[in-house]
């Protein structure tokens, strides 16, 4: 079966990145199909190709081909939206390609397998933008047209896939997310070398004590709320944010202890992971909610929603706040901050046993039993 994955968002450094880089090496390491990687791109191409040149190197890419276009995003989306420039005419050997839910090759007659992570721009429509938010809603319409196999990362995503877009639930899989192998490979090498742990603590200037956010700043990750929870700790821990600047109002906080971070390597994500006290998560709205998963491969107490897909991520490993509810948040950084070893070490055990749940070789298992049901759909 020569099945086609969509790599272009390898460019980028955000969940959806992670899971392509990690979905695309497992399934090579798994050897059961014939990989076509498709990626276009046209002011990063250079960047797509090293960074695929980078990420080969870990396996034995010998079962793999590589398609790569030099056509700006937006004109590709429109030929795509016109029916022009098939995907066959670039790999006429593809028999199922794997899309992301923001734009579908036209060919009409190519089974579609499609991963929706989740649906928190349908949910928040007022923190998009309305061109964005329409491209989305057309390619939603494709693959409920074309009858695409759905591949999403929780159940709880997968409910509201079948509430909101109205696919039915058996054409739906739910593969997990794991944790992804660049954060494992830092940690180790962070692990195993004292002296590039103190250098980077001294260079990102870790020397108090701090609470820790990782993820990109918009509204439904709650950070306003976080940064109003922490401000009357202020005094004994600090807060670090993480991750990108995107479109929330929290660069409006100031305070001499409030530090943020924007980008940062992997090698930088494993000392703040390794130094903090704890990870502050209480999002509103998740698909998965990878850091949770990364900070609980560092034995990082973490504070979380009370969202059931968080529920089913963590179990009981993690500790649960109503999120909309900043006197609860701040309760719930008091009792990690002050939690006793036992309670601690009782809780390390737990967040083992659920990093043990998620893995990406059972991932790549069944999202080739998906490629396998849409190439017999597409017959």
């Amino acid at each position: 079966m020569k099945v086609g994955l969509d790599v272009s968002s390898l460019i980028y450094r955000r969940g959806v990145s992670r899971y392509t880089s990690n979905l695309m090496l497992s399934l090579l390491e798994l050897r059961d199909i014939e990989l076509l990687l498709y990626g276009n791109s046209l002011r990063a191409y250079r960047q797509l190709e090293k960074t695929l040149d980078t990420k080969l190197k870990s396996v034995l890419p010998d079962k793999y081909d590589l398609f790569l276009g030099k056509i700006p995003p937006r004109l590709l989306a429109k030929l795509w939206a016109w029916g022009l420039h098939p995907l066959k005419k670039t790999m006429p050997q593809v028999e199922v390609f794997h899309s992301w839910d923001w734009l579908q090759p036209p060919d009409k007659n190519l089974p579609l397998v499609s991963t929706i992570h989740d649906l928190a721009i349908l949910k928040y429509p007022a923190t998009a933008h309305p061109k964005i938010l329409a491209a989305h809603q057309r390619s939603w319409e494709v693959l409920k047209r074309r009858q695409a196999q759905i591949i999403t990362v929780s159940e709880a995503s997968k409910r509201d896939i079948v509430r909101l877009l109205q696919i039915p639930p058996q054409r739906i899989t739910v593969t997990y997310e794991a944790l992804p192998r660049e954060v494992k490979q830092a940690s180790d090498r962070l692990a195993n070398n004292v002296e590039l742990r103190v250098r980077l603590k001294n260079a990102l200037n870790l020397q108090r004590p701090y609470i820790l956010f990782v993820g990109s700043r918009e509204p439904r990750k709650n950070l306003e709320r976080l940064i109003k929870a922490w401000a009357p700790l202020a005094n004994d821990v600090s807060l670090i944010v993480a991750g990108e600047k995107a479109w929330d109002s929290s660069a409006q906080f100031r305070h001499q202890h409030l530090h943020f971070l924007g980008q940062v390597s992997d090698l930088q994500l494993a000392a703040l992971y390794h130094y903090a006290e704890l990870l502050a998560y209480p999002s509103l709205d998740e698909g998965f909610g990878l850091p949770i998963l990364e900070a609980f491969s560092h034995g990082l107490p973490v504070l979380s929603s009370n969202l059931p897909v968080i529920k089913e991520l963590a179990g009981n490993a993690a500790h649960l706040v109503n999120p909309n509810s900043i006197e609860d948040i701040r309760a719930g950084l008091e009792f990690l901050l002050a939690e006793e070893k036992k309670a601690a070490s009782i809780r390390m055990q737990q967040m083992i046993i659920r990093l043990q749940l998620f893995n990406w070789t059972r991932t790549a298992r069944l999202t080739t039993e998906v490629y396998r049901k849409a190439l017999e759909q597409g017959k």
